[in-house]
């Protein structure tokens, strides 16, 4: 193969899954790694590609720091996450359990789904989640506190840290601005990555309720690896290559 056709080959590969690596594409290939970062340093200077550590990605996958706010996002493919937090109900332990809530609108949208006639106690530090859960008459809502984030209406800081850390539900609904086999679950904030972080921790076992529009995305801070989601719930959107790396990692993949 012609480096010109190895190359169109790569950058094909880079627009339909978003991000590829040095090492795959060398094995793939069958060429050297050097020969590869050549490759994406000339899709690069094409304006192609984003040069990465290890690899390369879409420009428009790129590192985020930016994040709208909870209205913009309430709006943002309702549909897809109403359909994820209906099918994430499969999940839901049965009467007597407990779950764990993390901020979010597709996690709302799960809490919306759930139940009236399940006793369960569930904890958020989310004050949407918790306004809406506290309707519902056989649950126990505990509403984690500590500073009250704007853009989220989630409560973040050490001592939302440290209560999640004293709590083992039988499950954690999580959401994640970003999610890449590179960088894991990410989000743009310090904070709430922290607390996202204790809420894995804590759960025994974690679902990450994300519409298709996350994957290949990452955002400034990584919360969690791969290896700690053991079900993501998502849309039909998702590519099949994608599809296929996920469930190769043994996480149960579900579309809504």
């Amino acid at each position: 193969m012609y480096a010109e056709e190895r190359q169109l080959a790569i950058a094909t590969e880079v627009r339909d899954r978003g991000r590829v690596s040095v090492a795959q594409l060398a094995t793939r290939f069958d060429v050297t790694g050097e020969t590869v970062r050549r490759d994406l340093s000339v899709l690069a200077d094409q304006g192609v590609v984003l040069r990465v550590h290890g690899g390369a990605v879409r420009p428009d996958v790129a590192a985020v720091v930016d994040e709208p706010d909870l209205s913009q996002r309430e709006r943002s493919r309702l549909a897809e996450k109403t359909a994820i937090g209906i099918a994430a109900q499969a999940f839901v332990p049965p009467s007597g359990g407990s779950i764990m809530f993390d901020a979010g609108t597709t996690t709302l949208r799960a809490a919306l789904a759930l139940p009236a006639d399940t006793e369960l106690s569930v904890v958020t530090n989310a004050l949407p989640l918790a306004a809406h859960l506290a309707t519902l008459p056989l649950c126990e809502v505990t509403l984690v506190g500590g500073r009250v984030r704007g853009r989220t209406q989630a409560a973040v800081g050490a001592g939302t840290v440290a209560a999640f850390g004293r709590l083992r539900p039988s499950i954690a609904f999580l959401g994640t601005n970003g999610l890449s086999l590179e960088h894991g679950l990410s989000t743009p904030d310090p904070d709430e990555a922290a607390a996202k972080r204790a809420m894995i921790a804590a759960a025994n076992r974690v679902v990450v309720l994300a519409d298709s529009s996350k994957f290949n995305r990452e955002d400034l801070v990584s919360f969690g690896t791969l290896d700690d989601v053991d079900v993501i719930v998502t849309d039909s959107g998702i590519d099949d290559a994608f599809h296929a790396e996920l469930s190769a990692l043994d996480i149960e993949v579900v579309i809504a």
